[in-house]
């Protein structure tokens, strides 16, 4: 199978840019599998029905959230009635949260997608151990056996618990990817026992700006401590951000993962040349 996971879509900007390019590599990468972090895809906070169909007419499969999984109150119901926007699954206790943090999404080709999110414990939201959660997911769907790709994604702050989750997972997961932080890291690759990681896959927004959100407030904020205005996602030209991963049809384990990155500013630049 060939997938491709997108990062944080922040904002209108974030969410055209999804359109704009994502049909394209559907083609040009043969794809059979997109998943977008959609949490910050309504104003930079939360996702609506509407920004949702947004990344699903774009050929988005699978939206998933994470600590501003309910900042839109219409969310509530959005989640569940709609099986393919996945919040947190280690919400306590996720039993009394509405929706569903897991999923085994039947693509158009009849491949078996298991998508499990969950929300990392460091510097986060007071949230049920993510390990566990996902742990028990593992052992119910074998990897080859009941699902063809599964997907693990962190949605957290710390590089080491994202990591450790990856090595948890190596062998019995597709890929595991970290999102929330949209700063896309340098770490790609496959693990020791074919599984596909990065620890986060940055954000589908606009760059020139503070983590996506316009400058001008969170520089305020920084360097006098006093809140002005509300945050707002920056509107320039959008970066997509993400990784494709190519995955064994027998075994489910990834053959090949790349980082994209796609318009806007963050594009890879030349080394300068050895000056004489």
């Amino acid at each position: 199978m060939n997938a491709l996971f997108l990062g944080d879509v922040v904002g209108k900007s974030g969410r055209e840019a999804v359109s704009r390019h994502l049909p394209q590599l559907i083609q040009d990468l043969e794809l059979d599998f997109v998943l977008a972090n959609g949490e910050n895809a309504a104003g930079g906070f939360g996702i609506t029905q509407k920004t949702a169909n947004v990344l699903f007419d774009a050929g988005v499969d699978i939206i998933t959230l994470g600590n501003h999984a309910f900042d839109q109150a219409e969310a509530i119901g959005l989640v569940e009635r709609e099986p393919a926007i996945l919040r947190p699954a280690n919400y306590p206790p996720a039993a009394a949260v509405p929706g569903r943090g897991t999923t085994l999404h039947t693509g158009n080709n009849g491949n078996r997608v298991l998508v499990i999110t969950v929300m990392g414990q460091v510097y986060m939201e007071p949230m049920d151990d993510p390990f566990s959660a996902v742990e028990q997911q593992l052992l119910a769907c074998e990897l080859g056996r009941d699902a063809d790709l599964i997907v693990v994604e962190v949605h957290g702050e710390a590089s080491s618990e994202k990591t450790a989750m990856g090595h948890l997972c190596d062998g019995r997961a597709s890929v595991v990817f970290g999102t929330h932080t949209h700063i896309p890291t340098a770490d790609a690759r496959i693990l020791n026992n074919g599984t596909a990681f990065i620890t986060d896959l940055g954000m589908c927004g606009d760059y020139d700006s503070v983590i996506g959100m316009d400058k001008e407030e969170p520089m305020r904020r920084f360097s006098t401590r006093l809140r002005g205005t509300r945050f707002k996602p920056a509107n320039g030209e959008a970066t997509i951000s993400g990784l494709f991963v190519a995955t064994d049809a027998k075994t489910g384990l990834a053959t090949n993962c790349a980082p994209l990155r796609m318009g806007g500013c963050l594009m890879p630049t030349p080394l300068p040349a050895k000056s004489v």
